[in-house]
């Protein structure tokens, strides 16, 4: 085998074609622009909206560190076809989160939310609306790791994120970094009442969902306040293990489960709410997500607390479509490394978790923008999409693009262009046809 190089422009990850055309389509870079609160001053600065786009297509090519950015910084096809001169470099693109105070990443973001929300399309039944609360390690003395809950590596320093999905389009409505030893509720009416600031009026919540963290009178009492539905997974304490073993007008649903109801006005609370029980027969081939009651043997509960009038069983299936939650998380975290970039600065973590949640959605919405007939997770945008080998060359003074076939080729993307193009009314030149080479 002889080994040689070469000076042409080669790019792995020239399937990015489709998602750069759907950026400029939905005006992102001027969107960016026009939230930034601060320019730079330096000699011969990179600007901070190519800065942060630069960041984002790193990730999505498969970037989980900030020295990772190489990976389109050698990438010389990719700048040109992007129009930059000068790629930033990681400790640029640190820098420039570094100047994210708690007042401009509040600003930037806020302002880039109302931007996507504005796109989203109506749903006539309202939103589900989904919390949760995940953990994100950290390995040094950065602001705001603390010791906390911590499944994983109990006395581990971490951050404690919270999260609003808006589960239909699977659109991350909210994010905030928190210090790693607060509560899960701690903070959660001031953060929905953020969420729900940033939603238009022609976007309505059908109901919010939430597990056991969020059982929390203030939620509750804000939540009936504003007249919102809601179905939360009860906390069993003792009070309601003594409930739930008083009630024997049970309902059954199928040979293993049965439904029942109470109301009940716990300690501190501000009213009678209704609780909706699930009863599980035990058996031996299948694990039970409930909780075991001494008094009640052979079975498990599990208590929900609802403002709905509905079939226990609806709520309970309602319920259940809550667990997509979960897999959101994990494409944060392991797909788009919410978790891995850290900073010493608290805010600068945050505009970088941040900055996560938003890829996602821009992910999202080219997804929907593209015709996709179902959701797909961006390693798999990455793998189908958005990685095909590629020449870059010219055709007079034209830049052409030779796709390779053997990735998949122009021919798949095709489709996917032409959706992306329907945003506008030009004509595609993209799609031109040009010889083979």
């Amino acid at each position: 085998m002889e080994l040689r190089e070469t000076r042409q422009a080669v790019t792995p990850f020239r399937g990015l074609v489709v998602f750069f055309e759907f950026l400029r389509r939905v005006g992102y870079r001027k969107a960016v622009s026009k939230y930034l609160l601060f320019r730079l001053t330096s000699h011969h600065p990179i600007d901070p909206a190519q800065t942060l786009t630069s960041f984002l297509l790193s990730v999505v090519a498969g970037a989980r560190r900030f020295a990772h950015s190489s990976l389109l910084g050698a990438d010389a096809a990719s700048q040109t076809l992007l129009g930059i001169s000068r790629f930033p470099g990681d400790e640029t693109i640190r820098n420039l989160f570094k100047y994210f105070g708690q007042g401009p990443c509040q600003h930037f973001f806020a302002g880039l939310w109302s931007w996507q929300l504005e796109r989203l399309s109506e749903c006539s039944a309202g939103y589900s609306l989904d919390l949760d609360s995940t953990v994100f390690e950290r390995y040094g003395r950065q602001q705001g790791a603390l010791r906390g809950q911590n499944s994983r590596k109990h006395g581990w320093p971490s951050h404690h994120p919270l999260v609003a999905v808006l589960a239909e389009p699977h659109f991350l409505l909210l994010g905030w970094l928190r210090s790693g030893n607060c509560g899960t509720a701690r903070g959660v009416v001031e953060f929905f009442k953020e969420a729900l600031a940033l939603l238009p009026e022609k976007h309505a919540i059908r109901v919010v969902r939430a597990d056991v963290g969020f059982f929390d009178q203030q939620l509750l009492g804000f939540l009936d306040q504003r007249g919102l539905s809601y179905i939360l997974v009860a906390r069993l304490t003792p009070v309601l293990k003594s409930e739930a073993a008083r009630v024997t007008d049970w309902r059954d649903l199928d040979e293993h489960y049965a439904a029942g109801e109470s109301s009940l006005q716990l300690l501190g609370w501000d009213r009678p709410r209704r609780f909706v029980l699930i009863r599980e027969q035990l058996r031996a081939e299948r694990a039970s997500l409930g909780r075991k009651l001494l008094g009640v043997p052979g079975y498990t509960f599990r208590v929900f607390v609802t403002n709905l009038a509905l079939p226990p069983e609806e709520l309970w299936r309602d319920y259940t479509r809550r667990a997509d939650m979960e897999n959101r998380i994990a494409e944060l975290k392991h797909e788009l490394g919410a978790d891995d970039f850290c900073l010493q600065a608290f805010f600068a973590t945050e505009e970088a978790f941040r900055s996560s949640l938003l890829l996602f959605n821009l992910l999202g919405e080219f997804q929907r923008a593209s015709g996709f007939s179902t959701y797909r997770q961006p390693t798999t945008l990455r793998a189908q999409v958005f990685l095909c080998r590629a020449l870059l060359g010219r055709s007079g003074h034209r830049l052409v693009l030779h796709l390779s076939a053997s990735w998949g080729g122009l021919q798949p993307r095709i489709p996917l262009l032409e959706n992306v193009l329907a945003y506008g009314a030009r004509t595609p030149p993209i799609l031109n046809p040009a010889p083979a080479t």
